[in-house]
């Protein structure tokens, strides 16, 4: 080009060679565009790409979903009680926690890719030994690693949408995921229910090897790497605690944290409950338990739709999660009154209808604190989705098995849990997130 040319100031003479042209310094603006082009060039994932990040993000609440209608079964089949069958679920979900903690800042030190194939490898070999635990302690044992694996994918599919997207197109783009991951726990309990017509509980791990083996594969060849080596950590355990620690100081981050964390308490409470209150207390079939179950999980993604594709750029996140919360706590108050008899015996329609508002109203609830938290940060995105799902995973793990603790004929203690986890989200969004955001940016 014209500009890049070099004019000779002298004759061509030996003792006088043409000027060398020094290379191009790009400038400020240009270094700009070509940054956003770069991350222009990223975000255009593609559809089988986001399938897989919502694929990823589904695969660890399908292993629990699908199992779910064959908790009873595996009670006969195993010698073990319902509460200790339970522990297969708190078990999972506790791995699913402290594999995120694990996980996160990794992906942030050695990019998404690596630590993502590797515990999908580690995932595949627990769930095939799943099926052929001989024993409830030893299933116990191995869901646990199955959940420290599992983790990687939800908590680098989150890292990776921070990786590519920011503000509204963020929490569009979690929308989508709820959307695709929500696919999951409507068909994972029908999937159950008709594997038990042809096989028992273990065949349902079968699958779930099958599947993950396939997610798998389709990882190593579709998800490039979306965190640059320039932008990655370099530091060993320090820093990543250190980061961690910055994030926890922030108070809005820690209460929407919280926030989430409690909200996810109260639905895994339901998830981990519901089998034995709609079958065992309700006297429902396997097959109305799954229809039940996929019609619930139906609400939380069309009401997760709405909140991505109609309110989010229109409403204010803050108020959107207040209403979700608002819905979520009457929901939880209606079953408390429904289970301890306050307006006569309750039927199986009545706690249905209370559950699917609770559920539905999660989806405004989980994809927008999700979505706030993230935006506190950018370049510790690993870390701070360990910290959103390691928090909401424990907390879920810790307070769900008070839902047994009145034995399996009674809803009441689910029903009281989920109100105590809706009213302490509650107390955390108030006096954290909205109190720390009008602090700092002033009335």
């Amino acid at each position: 080009m014209e500009s890049a040319a070099v004019q000779d100031a002298g004759p061509r003479h030996p003792a006088h060679p043409t000027p060398v042209p020094a290379p191009a310094v790009p400038s400020a603006a240009a270094t700009a565009a070509a940054a956003v082009a770069d991350l222009a060039a990223r975000r255009r994932t593609g559809w089988l790409v986001t399938l897989v990040l919502g694929g990823l993000t589904a695969l660890p609440p399908l292993s629990m979903d699908m199992y779910l209608p064959a908790l009873p079964q595996v009670t006969d089949a195993l010698h073990a009680p319902a509460a200790t069958v339970q522990l297969t679920l708190t078990g999972c979900l506790a791995g699913l926690a402290l594999g995120q903690l694990v996980a996160g800042p990794l992906s942030d030190r050695w990019g998404r890719r690596r630590p993502l194939l590797a515990g999908m490898a580690v995932y595949v070999l627990a769930t095939a030994l799943c099926a052929v635990a001989p024993s409830a302690g030893l299933l116990i044992a191995v869901r646990i690693v199955q959940g420290l694996a599992g983790a990687a994918g939800i908590v680098i599919a989150r890292a990776v949408v921070r990786d590519l997207y920011d503000g509204v197109d963020m929490a569009r783009f979690f929308a989508t995921l709820q959307l695709i991951s929500g696919v999951a726990p409507i068909v994972a309990p029908l999937i159950g229910g008709q594997i038990l017509r042809f096989t028992d509980w273990r065949g349902v791990f079968v699958v779930c090897t099958v599947i993950g083996l396939l997610l798998s594969v389709l990882v190593w060849r579709r998800l490039a790497e979306t965190l640059p080596p320039e932008e990655r950590h370099s530091g060993g355990m320090g820093e990543t605690f250190g980061a961690m620690r910055r994030l926890l100081a922030d108070r809005v981050f820690t209460g929407y944290v919280l926030v989430g964390s409690f909200g996810f308490a109260a639905l895994f409470t339901y998830v981990s409950a519901s089998s034995f209150v709609v079958q065992d207390v309700y006297g429902a079939s396997v097959q109305t338990f799954s229809l039940l179950f996929g019609l619930n999980s139906v609400g939380i993604v069309a009401v997760g739709q709405l909140n991505g594709k109609v309110l989010v750029g229109r409403v204010d996140m803050d108020k959107v999660l207040g209403a979700g919360l608002v819905l979520v706590g009457a929901a939880s108050v209606a079953l408390v009154l429904l289970t301890t008899g306050v307006f006569g015996h309750a039927t199986l329609p009545e706690i249905a209808a209370a559950l699917f508002v609770l559920m539905a109203a999660m989806g405004l609830v989980l994809p927008t604190t999700n979505t706030q938290a993230l935006l506190r940060t950018k370049r510790s995105a690993g870390s701070a989705s360990a910290l959103i799902g390691t928090s909401s995973f424990l907390v879920g793990a810790a307070i769900s098995p008070l839902a047994a603790v009145a034995g399996d004929g009674t809803a009441v203690p689910m029903a009281i849990t989920q109100l105590t986890c809706v009213v302490i989200a509650s107390v955390a969004f108030v006096g954290l997130c909205v109190r720390g955001r009008r602090t700092v940016e002033g009335p």
